[in-house]
C-alpha cells in the first residue's frame, strides 16, 4: 500500500525523565502543541516514552528535544529527555501502568507489596530498597506522598505561617508600635501553598524513589483476593511474599441529615479555594478544625465553630483548653460548645443549620458561606476487601497491629493512620520502615511511643509528651504536677506575651518526669527535650539542674522543674 505521509512529516518517539502523574503528561503534551513545528504529541508519563509528530521543515530532532527540556525550567517540574528510544508498543498493564524497572515483572510477582502511597509507604520503599527486596506500591485517592504533604501539615502550617504574618502586621505587644496592617492577596497565598506543595512533593517523595531498581509504583485501587495477592482496578493480580497496608485515613463525614445536599469543605478542598470565603462555620473544634479556624480568621474571614462536647479539644486538660479558647474569643472566633447539628439545609445562597443547643431547645445557624467539616477521621480500609482476609479492625475500623506493625495475619503489616497507632506523619514514618524490617528479619523490633511528642498549631501552640495528669491517675502512678505561667518566664515578659504556662509531670516516686504539656507561643519548639527527657527516665533534679540559655523560652523548663519545691515568684531571674 502506498504510503501517503508527506516526506517533510515525522513521528520521533523520546523517552522523558522527571514525569509522575497523569498532570505531567499533559502538561508536555500542552506545551509541546504550541510549539511551531509541532503538530500532535502523545505522552505516557507510566512509560516515560512519548511520540511527536513535527514537521522536520520548521522544527528538527534537536530542537524538539531543547524544547522538552526547557518545560519544566520556569516550573515546579523539571523534565529531561533521556535518549530516543525505537518505535514500539509500550508495555503496560491492563490498568494502563507500566510493571517495569524489576527483573521478575512478567510474573507480576514481588517480595513485598505496599498498598499506600504516603509517608509509611514511601518509608517502606526506601526501607526495602536498602535490603534489595522487590517491591511494588500501589496508591489511588490522592496522589503520591499521602495526606501530610498534599492537603495535611504542608499546606495547613503554610497558611497557618501567611495567617500568623497578618496578625502580626496588625496586633502589636509593644504600646509603642503602631501597626498598619497587611494587604491580602488571597489568590497569590494559595498559588504559593499550592507550588510549595507541588514542590515537596516532588523533591522529598518521587525524587527520593527516582532511581530505586527494585521499586515499581503503580497507580490503581487495589484488593485483597487472598494473603498474598491482590487485584489492581479489577484487572491484573499481582503477588508478593508480604503485604504492607498502609492507606491512611480520610475525613469522617458525619450522618446528618441534608448534608451532603447543600455541600460542605474538608481541609482538602478548603485549601485549594483561590478566592477568599466570605465565612465558615467549622463542624468540630479538634486540632484540625481549630488550626483552620484560627488560620482563616487572620486572613480575614469570619469563622464560626460549632462543636458537640462542653469545649474545644476536649482531649487536653481544661487548664489547657481556656487559654486556647480566650486567645480565639479575643480574634473574634465564635465558639458554640455543647451545640450538636442535625439537619442541613439550603436557603438560597445560604445555609440553614439546625442544632440541638446546650439546654435541650433548638436553634437555627445561617451560614452565608461554606460549611467545613473537621470531625475526625476514619481508616481507609473500605474499598480493599479486607473480608476476603479476614483482617482484624478495632470498633472504628482501624487495622489492629502490636508494637511491630503486626497484624493477625502473620505476612501481613500495616503502618500508619489506617492503623490503631498515634495519627502522626512522623510515626507512619517509623512504622513504615519497621513493618518491613520486621516481615522480612528475624530480629524484630517494636516500636514505644509512651514519650511520643506533638504540636496543635495554633497560636499560642500547645504541645505534649507523655502522660498528662488525669493519665497519670488512671494508671495509678503516684504523681505531682508543677504549672509555671509564662509571667514567670524572662523571656517572655520581654516579648510582651506571657499567654500560657509550662506544666511538668513527675513520678514522685522515682522523680522522673512522665509528663510535660506546654501552651506557648512557640512552645512547640519546647516538647522535644521534655520528650527525650521522658524517654530516657531524666529526673526533675536533673532538669533543674541543667543550664539553659538566659531569656529562652526553654528556660521556663528549668524554673517549671524547680517550681516543684520552690516558689518561683521569690527566685531572681538566674534561678538556681
Amino acid at each position: 500500500m502506498k504510503n501517503n505521509k508527506p516526506e517533510n512529516i515525522e513521528t520521533i518517539p523520546l523517552e522523558i525523565n522527571g514525569m509522575t502523574c497523569n498532570g505531567c503528561s499533559s502538561h508536555i503534551e500542552k506545551d509541546m502543541n504550541a510549539k511551531d513545528g509541532v503538530l500532535s504529541s502523545i505522552v505516557n508519563h507510566v512509560t516515560g516514552k512519548a511520540e511527536f509528530t513535527i514537521d522536520i521543515n520548521r522544527i528538527n530532532k534537536e530542537k524538539l528535544i531543547e524544547a522538552v527540556n526547557s518545560i519544566g525550567i520556569n516550573s515546579i517540574g523539571k523534565y529531561s529527555v533521556i535518549n530516543g528510544v525505537e518505535k514500539e508498543d509500550a508495555s503496560t498493564s491492563n490498568s494502563g501502568t507500566a510493571i517495569s524497572k524489576v527483573s521478575n515483572k512478567a510474573k507480576n510477582q514481588f517480595d513485598l507489596i505496599i498498598i499506600g502511597g504516603g509517608s509509611a509507604a514511601f518509608s517502606a520503599a526506601i526501607k526495602a530498597e536498602s535490603l534489595g527486596l522487590t517491591t511494588l506500591m500501589v496508591n489511588a485517592g490522592l496522589d503520591f506522598g499521602g495526606t501530610c504533604v498534599n492537603v495535611g501539615c504542608v499546606p495547613s502550617k503554610n497558611l497557618i505561617r501567611a495567617a500568623e504574618t497578618v496578625y502580626h502586621a496588625s496586633h502589636s505587644n509593644f504600646k509603642g508600635i503602631k501597626p498598619r496592617g497587611a494587604d491580602i492577596d488571597f489568590k497569590q497565598i494559595i498559588k504559593d501553598k499550592k507550588a510549595l506543595v507541588a514542590a515537596l512533593q516532588q523533591q522529598k517523595y518521587m525524587d527520593v524513589v527516582s532511581d530505586y531498581k527494585n521499586l515499581t509504583m503503580l497507580k490503581g485501587w487495589a484488593e485483597f483476593m487472598d494473603k498474598n495477592t491482590i487485584i489492581v482496578d479489577g484487572k491484573d493480580t499481582f503477588t508478593a511474599t508480604n503485604i504492607l497496608i498502609a492507606t491512611g485515613a480520610t475525613t469522617n463525614i458525619p450522618n446528618i441529615e441534608g448534608l451532603n445536599e447543600v455541600g460542605y469543605l474538608t481541609n482538602v478542598s478548603l485549601f485549594d479555594l483561590e478566592v477568599k470565603p466570605k465565612s465558615l462555620t467549622i463542624m468540630g473544634a479538634g486540632y484540625i478544625g481549630l488550626e483552620i479556624a484560627m488560620a482563616y480568621n487572620r486572613l480575614g474571614v469570619k469563622v464560626r465553630i460549632i462543636e458537640f462536647t462542653d469545649r474545644p479539644l476536649r482531649s487536653q486538660t481544661k487548664d489547657i483548653t481556656d487559654v486556647l479558647e480566650a486567645q480565639m474569643e479575643s480574634e473574634g472566633i465564635e465558639i458554640l460548645p455543647n451545640f450538636r447539628a442535625f439537619k442541613f439545609e439550603k436557603d438560597g445562597d445560604s445555609t440553614i443549620i439546625h442544632c440541638n443547643c446546650p439546654d435541650g431547645s433548638t436553634t437555627q445557624i445561617v451560614e452565608k458561606g461554606h460549611i467545613v467539616v473537621a470531625t475526625g477521621t476514619k481508616p481507609n480500609t473500605s474499598k480493599l476487601r479486607l473480608d476476603n482476609i479476614d483482617l482484624k479492625l478495632s470498633k472504628k475500623g482501624h487495622i489492629l497491629v502490636n508494637e511491630k506493625m503486626e497484624t493477625n495475619i502473620s505476612n501481613i503489616y500495616a503502618a500508619g493512620d489506617v492503623t490503631n497507632t498515634p495519627p502522626f506523619v512522623y510515626t507512619a514514618a517509623t512504622e513504615g520502615s519497621t513493618a518491613v524490617n520486621n516481615a522480612f528479619s528475624l530480629s524484630k523490633t517494636g516500636i514505644d511511643y509512651s514519650s511520643l511528642p506533638w504540636v496543635v498549631f495554633t497560636d499560642p501552640q500547645i504541645a505534649g509528651a507523655g502522660m498528662d495528669e488525669l493519665e497519670a491517675g488512671k494508671n495509678g502512678i503516684p504523681f505531682e504536677v508543677s504549672k509555671l505561667d509564662l509571667i514567670h518566664v524572662p523571656r517572655a515578659l520581654a516579648a510582651q506575651d506571657t499567654r500560657g504556662f509550662i506544666k511538668l509531670i513527675r513520678n514522685t516516686e522515682t522523680d522522673k518526669l512522665i509528663g510535660a504539656r506546654v501552651i506557648a507561643p512557640e512552645g512547640g519548639e519546647l516538647i522535644q527535650q521534655l520528650s527525650m527527657a521522658i524517654k530516657y527516665g531524666i529526673t526533675v533534679n536533673d532538669l533543674a539542674e541543667s543550664f539553659y540559655p538566659y531569656l529562652t523560652l526553654g528556660e521556663g523548663i528549668k524554673l517549671a522543674a524547680i517550681t516543684f519545691g520552690k516558689d518561683v515568684s521569690k527566685l531572681s531571674c538566674c534561678a538556681s
